[in-house]
């Protein structure tokens, strides 16, 4: 028999497991949810410390209260908040545990606190800026359980019913700042563990985008790759539990059994996709490094236009090459210097999802260095925004200067994803075109996109539309996401041609090249 023991997240008890729980045990699976100290039953104070030891040994008292039997498999499932607890407990009893299930969460690290991993970003920071006063390590010291309106800065709230959204505010509970600020502390050994990720569409996670991570070469995530780790996708927001219980006891079981996706290694022989050659020829010109600045130069003797390059991202602060080395952005700047422009390439430091507006400056920065250097006609500038940086564009269609002459964006993220912990953010260019006036903006878009983020693009053009910005769409239909290093086909490499031609056109303007 299985017998799974389900972890609620934050702010939430046993509760939230309702339905679930009575369709497994329907299913003839044991089941045993756990109340997390503080945050289940009455709401009063405890009177002692609750932090995330205290929550680990809640999940210990559960799985140690199965039976030893030989036929009987825990499969613990931790959803949001609640696999730090989970992996801290598998960690301590790795022998009996057969399966991990991370239910639309992060991946818990040794020495780091779960706060990490609380998607509200101004949250974050507060939380992080009162470590070591003191006073955020009280007891006493609780975090408000969410308004109604306020569920969705903790994660999508699609398909939960509004009877279960209720039910699920009136039953919140504030949640122990201990809990999210005590380390999590691993011995190693819940490493042999078999786990499975469930990724909830809805919330901003899919499986094709764990892969696209995957490929960037990160070696924090090819772990993920081990035949021991399954995925599934649930296409629904982040509390599967309240908005689809069927579909949810459905992935659990399926897991249980040693079922799923398994994610694709990376060819170390190939390299990682983003480090593969650019798909056209590029001319040899000459670069000059400026800290963290490049520029491509052509071969002239007046001042010319120039086409400022932004990288996607998170990207790794430890990732080498670092962006402005990747051939796929060279060889964009390196097209655009022979055709008699000035390319122009940054490594920004977005490196985690909090550093949006860091990234924003640096690009500012990078601008700002460009049309101050005598071989730049500052009056004649391009932005071209790539992937996760397409965030960024939103300063700049919100009030475009006068020398700007072009925005590009390519394969774009154009509004936060609900698991971002965004929701306070300025950057949100399909808020911000309903500004950018006669702007042009040159757009291409791949067919084989995630829909998490072409759903974004849609949006941007749904805004664009209404407001009747200048916007200008390249279509790739068979590319995909980074298609300019593996989709190697004259369908991209025309889209590619186009591209570069509109946005020179327009950095040049009417006088030509």
């Amino acid at each position: 028999m299985t017998a799974f023991i389900l972890v609620p997240g934050m702010f939430t008890g046993t509760h939230v497991w309702q339905d679930t729980a009575a369709r497994l045990t329907a299913a003839g699976a044991e089941v045993h949810t756990v109340a997390l100290t503080g945050l289940d039953g009455p709401r009063a104070a405890t009177g002692a410390t609750v932090d995330l030891e205290t929550h680990i040994a809640d999940v210990l008292a559960a799985v140690d209260s199965v039976g030893a039997a030989e036929d009987r498999r825990i499969v613990l499932v931790g959803h949001d908040y609640g696999i730090h607890p989970a992996v801290g407990a598998a960690d301590r009893r790795a022998e009996r545990i057969e399966r991990i299930v991370y239910l639309d969460s992060g991946l818990p690290r040794d020495g780091v606190p779960a706060l990490a991993a609380v998607p509200d970003q101004s949250l974050r920071e507060r939380l992080a800026a009162a470590v070591g006063t003191g006073e955020a390590e009280r007891a006493e010291q609780t975090l408000p359980p969410p308004a109604l309106h306020e569920w969705p800065r903790w994660g999508s709230t699609e398909g939960v019913p509004d009877p279960a959204l209720d039910r699920l505010t009136a039953l919140a509970a504030p949640q122990p700042l201990g809990t999210l600020l005590q380390p999590l502390r691993l011995t190693g050994a819940v490493g042999r563990v078999p786990t499975t990720g469930v990724l909830c569409t809805g919330n901003g996670s899919s499986i094709e985008l764990i892969q696209m991570l995957v490929r960037l070469g990160d070696p924090a995530l090819r772990p993920l790759t081990d035949p021991r780790v399954s995925f599934f996708e649930l296409p629904t927001g982040h509390w599967p539990m309240l908005s689809c219980p069927a579909a949810l006891t459905d992935v659990l079981l399926r897991a249980a059994a040693g079922e799923g996706h398994r994610l694709e290694p990376v060819d170390d022989a190939a390299g990682p996709a983003h480090l593969r050659p650019f798909l056209m020829d590029v001319p040899d010109v000459a670069r000059e490094r400026h800290g963290r600045v490049d520029l491509y130069l052509p071969d002239a003797e007046e001042p010319r236009p120039a086409v400022v390059f932004v990288h996607g991202g998170p990207v790794p602060a430890e990732a080498r090459p670092t962006p402005r080395d990747w051939p796929g952005l060279t060889g964009y700047a390196r097209c655009v210097a022979g055709d008699g422009a000035v390319g122009v390439l940054l490594d920004h430091r977005l490196h985690d999802l909090g550093d949006y507006e860091r990234a924003a400056a640096d690009v500012a920065a990078a601008v700002e260095l460009a049309r101050a250097d005598p071989r730049v006609d500052g009056e004649r500038i391009a932005l071209w925004f790539f992937s996760g940086g397409g965030l960024i564009a939103a300063d700049w269609l919100d009030a475009p200067p006068a020398w700007l002459r072009c925005l590009a964006a390519t394969y774009p993220v154009l509004a936060p994803l609900p698991n971002w912990g965004l929701t306070e953010t300025r950057l949100r260019p399909a808020r911000a075109v309903a500004k950018a006036g006669d702007l042009p903006v040159v757009l291409t878009r791949v067919g084989r996109e995630m829909p998490e983020l072409a759903a974004t693009v849609e949006e941007f053009l749904a805004a664009a539309k209404d407001c009747g910005a200048d916007v200008e769409v390249i279509d790739v239909p068979h590319g995909h996401h980074g298609f300019e290093t593996i989709d190697v086909t004259d369908e991209s490499r025309t889209a590619v041609r186009h591209a570069l031609r509109t946005v020179l056109d327009h950095a040049f303007g009417a006088g030509g090249r």
